[in-house]
């Protein structure tokens, strides 16, 4: 007699229905963008970094206390700390950060302004990039401070030098960092983007720069760098009333007054500044781009 047992095949067992995949695909997005813990945030994110820093401060203090060069060389932590109320004290902590910080964030973005069209001719046009390519990669590697005694004849001691020196700094960042991430645009995109009708600033906006946007990121904080130290190189060799009290100029009239307490502090100072813009915002809009395109690891 004929089995009537209507059992599925062992073919027709292991073939999922569409329900089961598409459960399994809503639980490993779940998965996927699960919100990290705070406690682990803090753990991995910011333990690491005090640690260092707790690290760097003992080695400091350790070397002071065993007097292995004079406190007119190396003064103490507490002694740098000292310096940093007196500035609080005085009310002019603010006021000096506050001029470079506007100073380097005007310069950074007339320099993305400048130098994104320039990396768009470069990248695209072949003659253009046969004749500028090279002196932009000359002009990248050219330290800022060169810029300084040429801007100061040129311009004066004022903003506009300072300005200048910076431009002069980070355009080509900006313009290299474009073009780099434009090269490693897939033509098929291209191809699809003519396709659709995407040409001339239409082909720019909507495949050009989303598809080169990891290089150009890349490129803007390179260029973010090159802001900043040439900022710097500027306001330690000009002098002037007019261009106020930065973080470059106090750290040289520091030097000048023979203080190390004083030119530690306006490195850590400088040194602050630079990590904080890089942490508050390239950090969070690179983290965004990666995981857009499905590239964020679970360590960043």
């Amino acid at each position: 007699m004929a089995s009537t047992d209507t059992a599925p095949s062992v073919h027709e067992a292991q073939v999922p229905d569409s329900a089961s995949v598409e459960a399994g695909l809503d639980a490993l997005e779940a998965v996927q963008t699960q919100g990290t813990p705070l406690s682990e945030v803090l753990r991995t994110k910011a333990l690491p970094p005090l640690i260092a820093l707790l690290l760097v401060l003992a080695l400091w203090q350790g070397a002071f206390a065993l007097e292995l060069t004079s406190s007119y060389k190396l003064p103490s932590p507490g002694m740098v700390w000292s310096s940093l109320v007196d500035l609080w004290q005085a009310g002019t902590l603010f006021s000096i950060v506050w001029t470079s910080v506007w100073r380097g964030v005007a310069g950074f973005l007339a320099a993305v302004a400048i130098g994104t069209p320039i990396g768009l001719l470069v990248a695209r046009v072949k003659p253009v990039r046969t004749a500028v390519g090279p002196i932009l990669a000359g002009l990248q590697s050219l330290p800022s401070v060169a810029w300084v005694p040429a801007a100061v004849i040129w311009l004066g001691i004022n903003n506009s030098m300072m300005y200048a020196v910076i431009l002069l700094g980070a355009v080509p960042s900006v313009a290299n960092g474009l073009v780099s991430g434009i090269d490693q645009v897939p033509p098929l995109f291209l191809r699809a983007g003519r396709t659709l009708g995407a040409t001339g600033l239409a082909n720019a906006r909507h495949i050009l720069l989303p598809g080169a946007l990891p290089g150009y990121l890349a490129g803007l904080k390179q260029g973010w760098a090159f802001s900043w130290r040439s900022l710097m190189a500027a306001e330690l060799v000009a002098a002037s009333p007019d261009l106020g009290l930065g973080l470059g100029r106090y750290l040289e009239n520091q030097r000048e007054s023979a203080d190390m307490s004083g030119v530690l502090l306006g490195i850590i100072l400088i040194l602050i500044v630079g990590m904080a813009i890089d942490l508050l915002l390239f950090a969070p809009i690179e983290r965004r781009v990666l995981r857009n395109r499905g590239l964020l690891t679970t360590n960043r």
